[in-house]
């Protein structure tokens, strides 16, 4: 039971991490002017990307009898706190918001990164459904990335 302790937790992170996500792209939907309605569009799909995710993590948890984590992580709440006192000084400029929601993607990585070279033993499958998500959320990092290098200085 030990070792589905681990991987119930290391699921659980990953669910935090989600929660993160669609909370802070809900906040970066939120912040867009109503002429970014790319932007806008852009974040409530990749809000919506991490609900589909968060599912998938949920499930497995389930699956494996642990409790389902319903909170977010420590540095989600910094990450959204540091967007909301950024948004005070800088005001909801493109650019400011698509590195917000850059730095937030880099936070999924590193969680999936830690998942995957956790103690825990993960199954074939969870395996799988782990790394496929991550790379999804790769393509979703570069698409921020682009978004924001072509906007002006």
């Amino acid at each position: 039971m030990k070792n589905n302790n681990e991987l119930i937790e290391t699921l659980n992170d990953l669910v935090r991490i989600n929660n993160d996500r669609i909370t802070g792209y809900e906040r970066a939907a939120e912040l867009t002017r109503s002429a970014d309605v790319d932007l806008a569009t852009l974040f409530r799909k990749m809000a919506d990307e991490s609900r589909t995710y968060k599912g998938e993590l949920q499930q497995e948890v389930a699956g494996l009898g642990g409790k389902i984590a319903t909170d977010t992580t420590a540095s989600g709440k910094i990450y959204r706190a540091w967007m909301s006192v950024k948004n005070m000084f800088t005001g909801s400029d493109r650019k400011s918001i698509l590195a917000s929601c850059e730095y937030g993607e880099d936070a999924a990585q590193k969680a999936y990164e830690d998942a995957l070279a956790s103690d825990a033993e993960i199954d074939a499958s969870t395996r799988q459904l782990i790394m496929s998500q991550k790379t999804s959320l790769k393509n979703s990092h570069d698409i921020i990335k682009r978004y924001r290098d072509m906007q002006p200085a």
